[in-house]
């Protein structure tokens, strides 16, 4: 699941309906040097409820009984988790914003101040 998709703003948590937040899966280097998942796999995160709710094979694991609880511990690497994701996706919007302003591609609408027509 990316962190743009349009599906995470609908999704909610089954517990207190509110939001969730992606985390990525994180990678770990393996024996042969190539990237390999260290078991944290992509989850959905309520940090109000402090529960991690799986994602399988691309697909949010939502029942109440699939989330589970996490300790004081982990839900401050969580948050740090969730930091680093909405940081990395700001940082590629604003390139994707900056790459179409360079590229003389605007996205105003013509009529706005400062749009080109």
């Amino acid at each position: 699941m990316k962190p743009d998709d349009p599906l995470l703003r609908i999704l909610a948590c089954p517990l207190d309906k509110g939001p969730l937040h992606l985390l990525p899966a994180t990678a770990a280097a393996g024996k042969d040097g190539t990237a390999a998942v260290d078991g944290a796999g992509e989850a959905l995160y309520n940090p109000r409820l402090r529960r991690r709710y799986p994602i399988i094979d691309g697909i949010p694991q939502l029942l109440p009984s699939s989330g589970e609880q996490v300790s004081d511990e982990e839900h401050e690497t969580l948050l740090a988790r969730v930091s680093e994701a909405h940081m990395t996706a700001g940082n590629m919007a604003e390139e994707h914003m900056a790459e179409d302003h360079t590229s003389g591609n605007d996205t105003r609408r013509p009529g706005t101040p400062g749009a080109t027509t």
